[in-house]
């Protein structure tokens, strides 16, 4: 294919957009590769459009070549089946909802676990017609609150989304193993560097799940991994919990004046100050977070959570937990009186206590553990006061912030921290599905046994975005030849007509060999410009037809290492297919 700059729809900018705020946002608007529309929705361009088409292709071989089959399910889905599932209320506001002109409810799909499970429960009965695995490369929907970063946080968005259906949990786990190796191919063709870690499922529900990040500076998703191997999502983190300490022989709780000491530092300084002998860090604290979770049936209910007082509550770590209800500021204090802002304490916490408040700890809080906190009192604090002793909890939540140095959970070593982009997902879903809407195929006794599934997902749009991201340098774009949306760049420079009938000759003669050429056949655009939009539009492979004409030769140029090389005019093709080729 021939793509001429003269007549393609692009338009190249100097400035970047006032709205874009990482890289791959900026370089694409500005190459022409996407526009924005909306908040959180964005116009593909012919050559983003190739760039997006090129993924899909890429995902879609891998997928075809584990054995998935391809489908297509709409986008504007009714009510009855995510009501069957519960998440037509555990979406809350994230979902997009209609009515029709009959009242009738749908939703823009965010997501096809119901369609899938519906599809091959009206098609399948016996287990002889399993095993099976259905995927889509669709457009998906959610209402995201806050758009940003580009194609990197969107409301609209394109997704591959695959579904395995097995008789038993030996088959899911097979079907489990090959998305997960038919993923690692698509990362590696797509040149993208990916770490896979460990997540939670979260509202997705199922044993276990996997996540693929793309390792990068402007990732939202805090990832952790030791020397020794073990790697996972923040979220997903267990903390090492300590040996529990004997009850016996502990000295007792004492209440002590603590005047203005709202804060961990201020009673962490008086404690200092008034037992200088003993140690006294934040972590000798127990601090108790009070946050209210609003769940999807609008009910809301306080939440007080426990942990050392040298950590704060990860928020991503504790929307993990308590999915699918929400987490929101705390403030009615005057609606409980039993919590003493600023000096509340475990002693009247708890669902059978007076005040029935739910009360939650970090796992390191373990019977025998001692601790400074709250007593309930404006200016006092209880030292001394012992787990399992002097309070107890109703229950154990991984909420607190992780840090770098923390020992992994498996031994292997001490963490350190890291950001990425989830570019992929997938999920060990078990019967959660099949259960709600009655999957069911005969097994070979004649007996009706529950299918259980897999469900496995791959950002398709946001892959455009990751791949800018990682392989971009000052100048512009700099694309993977799997992914370009042309195979080469040939540049015209200067007025010489004999200029323009060489470069429009070899571009010809490439397109013939099978390449997509993108020829620069501005007749009044100055080689300066041609040569940055060359550079910020990013093809793989650059030639430059100019000067060099008249003593035979052509510049080639490689877009990533920027190596240049003089070519002669006769057999130029040949050199270009050889560049291109390998």
């Amino acid at each position: 294919m021939l793509l001429k700059m003269s007549t393609l729809f692009v338009r190249t900018l100097r400035d970047d957009p006032a709205d874009a705020e990482v890289p791959s946002h900026r370089l694409l608007a500005r190459g022409g590769y996407i526009r924005r529309a909306a908040p959180g929705g964005f116009t593909w361009l012919p050559l983003g459009w190739r760039v997006l088409r090129n993924v899909e292709r890429i995902v879609r071989e891998e997928m075809d070549a584990m054995g998935a089959q391809e489908v297509h399910f709409p986008a504007l889905l009714p009510r009855e089946p995510y009501e069957a599932t519960g998440r037509w209320t555990e979406y809350g506001d994230n979902v997009f909802r209609l009515k029709d002109r009959r009242g009738a409810d749908f939703l823009l799909g965010p997501t096809h676990e119901e369609m899938f499970t519906l599809l091959v429960k009206d098609l399948y009965g016996s287990y002889k017609d399993l095993p099976v695995s259905l995927y889509q490369i669709q457009t998906k929907y959610r209402d995201e609150a806050r758009p940003r970063a580009g194609l990197f946080r969107t409301r609209e968005f394109v997704m591959k989304d695959s579904y395995s259906f097995d008789v038993d949990d030996a088959g899911l786990e097979r079907s489990y193993a090959a998305h997960r190796e038919a993923y690692t191919r698509v990362f590696e063709r797509l040149g993208l560097e990916y770490v896979i870690v460990s997540a939670t499922s979260g509202a997705m529900g199922g044993s276990r799940s996997e996540e693929f990040l793309t390792p990068t500076a402007i990732g939202e998703d805090t990832f952790v991994r030791s020397a020794g191997g073990y790697a996972a999502n923040v979220e997903a983190v267990t903390t090492v919990v300590p040996e529990s300490i004997p009850l016996k022989g502990l000295p007792a709780a004492h209440v002590e004046d603590t005047p203005d000491t709202p804060t961990i530092d201020t009673l962490v300084a008086v404690a200092v100050e008034r037992f200088p002998d003993a140690g006294y860090t934040a972590a000798h604290t127990l601090k108790n977070v009070v946050v209210q979770l609003r769940h999807p049936d609008g009910t809301a209910q306080p939440l007080v959570i426990g942990l050392p007082g040298d950590r704060d509550v990860d928020t991503k770590r504790l929307e993990a937990q308590v999915a699918p209800a929400e987490v929101e500021p705390f403030t009615d204090f005057a609606a409980h009186p039993a919590l003493v802002k600023g000096y509340i304490g475990p002693q009247v916490l708890g669902e059978e206590s007076a005040s029935g408040i739910r009360y939650l700890v970090d796992p390191r809080v373990v019977p025998g553990t001692r601790w400074i906190t709250g007593a309930n009192e404006p200016g006092k604090h209880v030292f001394d006061l012992a787990a399992g002793r002097d309070f107890t909890w109703d229950g154990v939540i991984e909420a607190a912030e992780v840090r770098a140095g923390d020992p992994a959970p498996d031994g292997s070593g001490p963490l350190e921290l890291a950001r990425g982009v989830e570019m992929g997902h997938v999920f060990a879903l078990g019967r959660k599905y099949a259960e709600a809407l009655d999957l069911k195929v005969l097994d070979e006794n004649g007996k009706l046994v529950t299918v259980t599934m897999g469900s496995y997902g791959i950002g398709v749009s946001r892959a455009v975005a990751a791949i800018a991201e990682s392989t971009h340098d000052e100048l512009g774009l700099v694309w993977p030849r799997a992914v370009a949306p042309a195979d080469v760049h040939v540049v015209a420079t200067g007025k010489d007509a004999a200029v323009f009938e060489a470069a429009l000759a070899l571009s010809q003669e490439l397109v013939a060999a099978g390449l997509t050429v993108l020829y620069d056949d501005r007749p009044k655009v100055s080689p300066g410009v041609k040569f940055k939009d060359a550079e910020l539009l990013g093809m793989p492979t650059i030639v430059t037809v100019g000067r060099g004409l008249v003593d035979g030769v052509l510049e080639l140029r490689d877009r990533a290492t920027g190596e240049r090389e003089e070519i002669p005019v006769d057999g130029a093709a040949a050199a270009v297919l050889a560049a291109v080729r390998g």
